[in-house]
């Protein structure tokens, strides 16, 4: 295993290099919805096929992703995603995608840090309820309660009782969840021991990923078969009819997206909503009105 996981500096690079060139899909997918790419051949806009259509299916699918929102908006839906999996398996990747197009007013992301001094004395549901969606809501949690199942049961961030107390309450308060009348959906994001070793490697030597890379993040390479043992624990006992877990095959970052927010998608009886047409109104202008100068010195000043 140590054989095929150690990499030579220059696959290193390499996967560094696709890494930086993932980060840079939003400006090309917006280069792409104004049309700026038609026509141009792939090898002229540095894009492969396979690329290119990547990106024009993600764009599509958020095209669908802003229908959902006026319908949620419109029906008064409630709605909260959880994302879990292993450090570094994509979950904030394809939040991104979700979240990009979205206003950030009905579609918000919660990801809580670890529990204060106060609220590890709470009961242990009590600070992800203050951000569960009101009417008209999409809230998507970037790791979720579920931490007490993974992290905290590995790194014994809590006890066995518990630990057992969580699954003995987690289906009730999930089944009161959507009993209340909020949709709940988890998904588990799924990769290899291989793909997170490189994942690893690319953060540490991309200097503008550094910042994901935690102590914690470390301890799951080290720790990696316990939490093995914790996840296939945590999809056995709360894997319920009422909100079930669904597993997204992660190892290739792309066709995760897509295929997430495709099943999203699906997972919402969304229809088209109408809007009344927009005009817009003519700019009024006043013979009095004289506009004020700005003083120079509050320019920012212009090195681009």
């Amino acid at each position: 295993m140590k054989d095929k996981l150690r990499l030579m500096p220059e696959d290193i690079m390499q996967r560094i290099a696709r890494d930086v060139m993932d980060s840079y899909d939003e400006s090309l997918e917006l280069e792409m919805e104004d049309g700026l790419l038609s026509g141009v051949p792939f090898a002229a806009a540095g894009l492969s096929d396979p690329d290119y259509k990547y990106f024009r299916e993600l764009v599509r699918l958020q095209g669908e992703l802003v229908k959902l929102q006026d319908w949620v908006q419109h029906t008064g839906e409630k709605v909260v995603i959880l994302f879990e999996g292993r450090d570094a398996a994509g979950k904030g990747g394809v939040i991104k995608r979700i979240t990009q197009r979205l206003n950030p007013r009905v579609v918000r992301v919660a990801a809580l840090p670890a529990p204060n001094d106060r609220e590890r004395t709470q009961w242990y549901f009590q600070r992800y309820v203050a951000h569960l969606p009101a009417a008209g809501e999409i809230v998507l949690f970037d790791r979720s309660w579920y931490n007490r199942a993974g992290v905290e049961k590995v790194m014994g961030f809590c006890t066995e009782d518990e630990y057992e107390e969580f699954f003995r309450s987690v289906p009730e308060f999930e089944k009161m969840l959507v009993r209340s009348g909020i949709r709940l959906i988890k998904y588990w994001f799924s990769i290899t021991d291989e793909e997170q070793h490189l994942r690893f490697l690319g953060r540490i030597h991309d200097p503008l990923k550094q910042w994901k890379l935690s102590p914690m993040d470390l301890q799951s390479r080290v720790r990696w078969e316990e939490y093995t043992k914790a996840k296939e624990a945590m999809l056995e006992r709360t894997h319920i009819a009422e909100a079930p877990w669904w597993v997204v095959q992660a190892v290739d970052k792309q066709k995760a997206r897509l295929n997430c927010i495709a099943h999203l998608l699906g997972q919402m009886p969304y229809t088209d909503i109408d809007h009344d047409h927009v005009v817009l109104p003519d700019r009024v202008r006043h013979p009095d009105y004289i506009r004020q100068p700005v003083p120079a010195q509050m320019f920012v000043p212009e090195i681009y």
